[in-house]
């Protein structure tokens, strides 16, 4: 009996298939961007058609359908899409940031010239145009005092609005009153200004200065809190609507009543939201320059007393400081602007930290 031996051959495993296409080198984008502002340059000054921005706009333009040919060659079209978009995208924030940067760069450069012990403890009270010295001390007490108390009426007063058009408000009333508050975002400052020196400067003062009109801080608190409160109740209002349902509900299952679930459950989960909305409007308010102008005179002195006399403010100072003739009065009007920039800055700051903490403290 013959047995028959059958010999298998072993074949090699087979390959797995790369589900990775060819991509571009990862020097290729910084390459083609180079190699597009050179370019660029070329162009631009070789025909002297411009400057800086025109090399960087014509650069980014070369860049991008140089980009799209090489990826276009190497990856596929699709490909060559994304990164083309990508790029774009990236295009755009870098042109966002570029102001910022531009305006940090330019108030901290030119602001911390004056930036001493002397600008912020003297006021501009006897300072002459050959006078080097001089502060903001008057116009940083000012701007402290008028926004405090534009603060302290338009914060209790915009919440509580905020939560009338949400948690109660129905009807016709509730709809014009959301409509008021949306003329009232668009008024100029000239107009609020306008307004409380008609009401309060021309008919109300003369009531308490013995028949006269009368400038005051206070005036001033009035006209940004005109500015204020609409930017408050809006942002209050998006904020109260973002609060899920569900936590009203459960308190609701709970026998809470509605008054105590707005309090204690609805107001401390759209803090954060709130506290955003009171700062931007804040930030606003220290900025204009308009119904100070009108309502509160302005002032080279200190005046503590927001409720007489006149009173200036940051703003104010670096306006009338931007427009004076003294060779020193440009870096005074740098350094108010600096200022200004950092008080909002720490204002924002803690009160954001404050809200975080009352949150986790929850």
């Amino acid at each position: 009996m013959t047995t028959t031996v059958t010999s298998h051959r072993t074949r090699p495993p087979a390959q797995p298939t790369s589900l990775r296409g060819r991509r571009l080198p990862w020097y290729a984008a910084p390459a083609i961007a180079v190699a597009a502002l050179a370019l660029a340059a070329g162009i631009v000054y070789g025909i002297d058609i411009g400057g800086p921005v025109l090399v960087v706009v014509l650069g980014a333009i070369l860049y991008l359908v140089g980009l799209f040919a090489a990826a276009n060659a190497v990856e596929g079209r699709r490909s060559a899409r994304n990164r083309t978009w990508s790029a774009l995208i990236h295009s755009a924030f870098v042109l966002a940031v570029l102001p910022l940067v531009s305006v940090v760069w330019t108030l901290v450069s030119k602001g911390t010239e004056r930036l001493d012990g002397n600008f912020f403890q003297t006021s501009m009270n006897n300072i002459g145009a050959r006078d080097a010295n001089g502060g903001a001390y008057h116009a940083i007490v000012g701007t402290l005092e008028q926004v405090g108390i534009a603060t302290l009426i338009t914060v209790p007063l915009g919440v509580l609005c905020a939560i009338y058009i949400v948690e109660y408000g129905r009807g016709k009333f509730a709809f014009a009153i959301r409509f008021f508050v949306d003329v009232m975002t668009g008024i100029p400052s000239i107009v609020s200004g306008l307004f409380v020196l008609a009401f309060w400067v021309l008919i109300v003062s003369p009531w308490f200065n013995d028949g006269r009109p009368s400038f005051s801080g206070f005036a001033a608190a009035l006209a940004l809190s005109v500015l204020m409160l609409p930017t408050i109740v809006r942002s209050t209002e998006e904020m109260l609507r973002l609060v899920p349902a569900p936590l009203r509900e459960g308190a609701y299952a709970l026998g809470v009543p509605k008054w105590k679930t707005i309090l204690r459950v609805v107001l401390p989960t759209a803090l954060p939201g709130i506290v955003t909305g009171v700062m931007l409007a804040i930030a606003r308010a220290a900025g204009e320059t308009a119904p100070v102008l009108l309502v509160a005179g302005g002032g080279a002195a200190i005046n503590t007393n927001p409720f007489e006399n006149n009173q200036s403010s940051l703003s104010l100072f670096v306006y009338q400081q931007a427009g004076d003739a003294s060779k020193y009065a440009p870096a005074r009007a740098w350094t108010a602007a600096l200022t200004l920039v950092a008080l909002v800055l720490i204002l924002t700051i803690a009160a954001k930290l404050l809200a975080r903490r009352n949150r986790l403290s929850r």
